[in-house]
This record gives C-alpha cells, structure tokens and sequence, in this order.
C-alpha cells in the first residue's frame, strides 16, 4: 500500500503541474485559424454546404464543406465540434508534470508485482486459489483494477488520466479490506472445494474491475459534459467550481461516452457467464442451481440493470446523460452485491469471514 499511496502522490502532482497556459493559447491558435479560412473563403465567393447530424448527448454537429469558386479548391471542417476535440491529457504540455506521470506509472507497476506476489503467497499459504472470501476477493479486485489500467498503457491507449482514480480506489479497497474484512488464511469451507471456484469468482473479479472502470468513464463522461455546456453558456469554471484546466486536459464527453458503453457491452456477456458458472457450481454443490439466495438475487438484478442500461443506449431517446444515470444505478446495484449482500445479509454465500 505504501508504493501505491506514493504513485498516488505521484499523479496528483501529475495533475497539479499539468500546462494550463499551452492549452488555451493552442485553443486560441485553432480558432484564429479556422476564422483567417473563412474569412478567405468568403471573399473569394465560396459556396457553402451545410448538414446538420445528431450529436452524442442530445447535441447536434454542423458539417460545413466549403468549395472556393474559380480553384477548384476545397476546404473541409471536422464532423467533430469544438467541445468535441480530446485534451492533451492530465500532463497537458509540462514536462514536469509528464515526468511526474511517468514516476507514477513506473511506481504503479511496481505496486503491481508487489501485490500480486502477496496474492500467490497467500495462496500458496493454503494450497488453493487465493479468493475464498471478501478479504481475499477485495485483494484480487484491487489487482485486477489495476493490471486494465496499466494493460491499457502498454497497448499505447491514452488513459493516464484514468491512473489517479484507479490507484485512489486500489488504495481504498485495500483499506477496507486489511482494516475491515481481513481473516488469517484458511482451507475452503467444502461448498467451494470446486474447479468452478477459479472460473466463477476469477470472472468475477474481472467483471467487477471493468465496470468500476465504466463507471469512471461515465462519472466523468457526466463531468465534461457539464463542463461543455458551461463552456457553451460562457461559464468560465467546472462543475462544482472546479478548475476548468482539469476538464480542458480530459478528453471529450463522447469519448468518455463511448468508451463506457463500449466497456460495458464488453463485460456484459462475460458477467452473464458468471452468473451461468455460479449456478452450474450451485447445482454441484447444493443440488440446486437456483434458490433466489439474496447473492443470487442480486447478482440478476445487476444484470437486469446493466441490461437496461445497453438496451437504453442503444435507444435513439436514451442516450447521453438519461443512459449515464442508468450505468450508474447498474453499479450501485452490483456495489451492494458485493459489500452489502456480503456484510448485511445472510445467506448461502455467508462465507466471507466478517
């Protein structure tokens, strides 16, 4: 916890030195000149053609193609509107504030291969898989949360802006659990002496580490939309008072938009093979492969929710914040099956050790 807690610093500081100036005189550069085209294109008697097409979130994008009479020449503006270009990232231009993400990442790696030794010796502590309970399930999650992320980097995908709320939930999660549900290391109660142990709760906590990483994506989707919007009505501060340089360096709302959706409808299948696994092991170790136990239960309310929630995006009047919200519902459902189910409830599934 002590090199994430330092990775942690090391992104805040990534954010705190980010370029702010750059940013705004680079903005200004691309204004100024996409007026000097115009401008031209309207003294040499340019015939426009304008189309109007449905935008993410309610919005529309004007597409403006501009032919020059006389050369023949043709000038193009982007489908994408102002408020639609993706920011440079939590460094923005400073390469102070790009070292500082770079030590945080190396630091997360780090972290990384630090946790998940400590995950294989307490399962090899016991000699079985190491996620028989919340304490051991909470570890994994943490992992898992972080190998996508820094998964993501190493695939060249510009997502160091996800590193902070990443390493802040690793850290959190790890709180919980070593302050909160840690149990010594045991043998399986004999319900879970079962192959279907490694492929339903390893599934498990992969589906549960993308989905926090939707549910980012959509928080912040929400965030830059509102930024966007008061950017429009000629605000000059985020959300909530926020420095409007967090949101400049962020990517688009549509980004965010789309990549939670796109993760979401990417775990979707495999959550529902979880559920399917569990009910297999179910039947093998109980004689039954549904029960309407209260994990079973919510476990398929999250699943109706995460349902909804694609079935909406996918619906030309659900898109945007409407279809956000309803992502956010889906987490908080599959939230509560994992800690509240666990704590509050008893069940079939009461093997937690708290």
């Amino acid at each position: 916890m002590v090199v994430y807690t330092l990775a942690m610093f090391a992104h805040m500081i990534e954010w705190t030195f980010g370029s702010k100036g750059a940013i705004a005189v680079r903005s200004n550069a691309a204004a100024a000149s996409l007026s000097e085209t115009v401008a031209t294109a309207s003294t040499k008697a340019a015939k426009k053609v304008t189309v109007t097409v449905a935008g993410t979130g309610g919005r529309t994008t004007t597409l403006t193609r501009t032919a020059v009479a006389g050369e023949g020449a043709t000038v193009v503006t982007s489908g994408r509107g102002a408020d639609e270009v993706d920011g440079p990232g939590a460094a923005g231009t400073s390469e102070r504030a790009d070292l500082a993400g770079r030590i945080a990442v190396s630091l997360s790696v780090l972290a990384l291969l630090l946790h998940g030794g400590g995950i294989v010796a307490r399962g090899l502590s016991v000699s079985r898989w190491p996620w028989g309970n919340m304490y051991e399930f909470s570890c994994a999650f943490a992992f898992a949360m972080t190998a996508s992320y820094l998964a993501l980097l190493a695939w060249k995908k510009n997502v160091r802006w996800l590193g902070l709320p990443v390493v802040l939930a690793a850290l959190l999660t790890l709180g919980i659990a070593t302050s909160l549900l840690y149990t010594e290391s045991d043998q399986l109660v004999p319900a879970l002496h079962s192959p279907w142990l490694a492929i339903h709760v390893s599934t498990a906590i992969f589906c549960g580490g993308a989905f926090y990483a939707a549910f980012i994506a959509t928080l912040l989707y929400l965030g830059k939309d509102s930024f966007e919007r008061r950017t429009a009505a000629g605000l000059t501060t985020g959300p909530l008072g926020t420095s409007a340089s967090i949101w400049r360096r962020l990517p688009a709302a549509s980004t965010f938009d789309k990549l939670s959706y796109r993760i979401n409808a990417l775990v979707f299948p495999l959550w529902t093979f979880t559920i399917i696994a569990g009910a297999v092991w179910a039947e093998a170790a109980w004689g039954k492969y549904w029960e309407w136990d209260p994990k079973e239960t919510w476990s398929f309310i999250t699943w109706v929710a995460y349902a909804a929630y694609l079935h909406a995006r996918a619906t030309a009047g659900w898109k945007g914040r409407k279809a956000a919200y309803l992502a956010l519902a889906a987490f908080a459902c599959w939230l509560f099956n994992y800690y509240g189910v666990n704590i509050f409830v008893t069940g079939k599934h009461s093997y937690a050790g708290v």
